[in-house]
C-alpha cells in the first residue's frame, strides 16, 4: 500500500516480499553502529522482523516504518517512517538507506513527505532520536527543523540518546 509519493520516491508499506532487503539493510555497518543489531541473519528472520514490527504497528498504529524505493526503477533504499516507541510520549520519526543510496537527497525528500503524511493524520507533534555520535543524523533533523531538546534513555537500554522534537 502506498503512503505517500515524492518526484523520485513512492513510499509505501512493507510487505514480507522485501525480506532481502530488510536483510541486507539491516545488516549495513551503519545500521548495526547506529541503530542495532536486530539479529536479522536469514530471510526467514528478515520476514518475522517484517510482521512482527512494521506490520504489526501499522495494524495497531496506523502507521510504521515504510519501504522507499526509487520510482523510475522501483528499487528499495531504504526505510522512513513514523514510530510509536516505548519511552516515548510523542511519534518518533525514523530512517535508515543502504550506503550506496546516502548523500543523494533521498533521506531528506523521505523524511520531508513523511512528516506531511503524519501531519495529514492528525499527529501535533514529532520527535526524533539519535545516538550522539550519529552526525549526518543529527544534521538530518536539524535540516528538517526539529530542534534538540536535550537527552533520553529508552528503556531497557542504557545508551544515553540525543532527542529532537517538533510541532507539526
Amino acid at each position: 500500500m502506498t503512503v505517500t509519493e515524492t518526484k523520485r520516491l513512492n513510499i509505501r508499506w512493507l510487505e514480507v516480499t522485501d525480506a532481502e532487503f530488510i536483510k541486507r539493510l539491516l545488516n549495513e555497518p551503519g545500521w548495526l553502529k547506529y541503530i542495532g543489531d536486530k539479529g536479522i541473519r536469514t530471510i526467514d528472520d528478515a520476514k518475522a522482523y517484517i510482521i512482527n514490527g512494521p506490520r504489526a504497528m501499522y495494524e495497531r498504529e496506523g502507521f510504521g516504518l515504510f519501504l522507499v524505493e526509487r520510482k523510475d526503477d522501483h528499487i528499495p533504499i531504504g526505510l522512513c517512517g513514523l514510530i510509536k516507541r516505548h519511552g516515548l510520549k510523542d511519534v518518533d520519526i525514523g530512517f535508515a538507506f543502504l550506503s550506496d543510496y546516502q548523500s543523494q537527497g533521498y533521506a531528506s525528500e523521505a523524511a520531508w513527505a513523511t512528516m506531511k503524511f503524519a501531519k495529514d493524520i492528525g499527529i501535533k507533534r514529532l520527535v526524533a532520536i539519535t545516538t550522539k555520535d550519529n552526525e549526518s543524523s543529527s544534521r538530518l533533523l536539524e535540516k528538517l527543523d526539529l530542534k534538540l531538546e536535550g537527552y533520553v534513555t529508552l528503556p531497557n537500554d542504557t545508551e544515553e540518546l540525543k532527542l529532537y522534537g517538533m510541532k507539526l
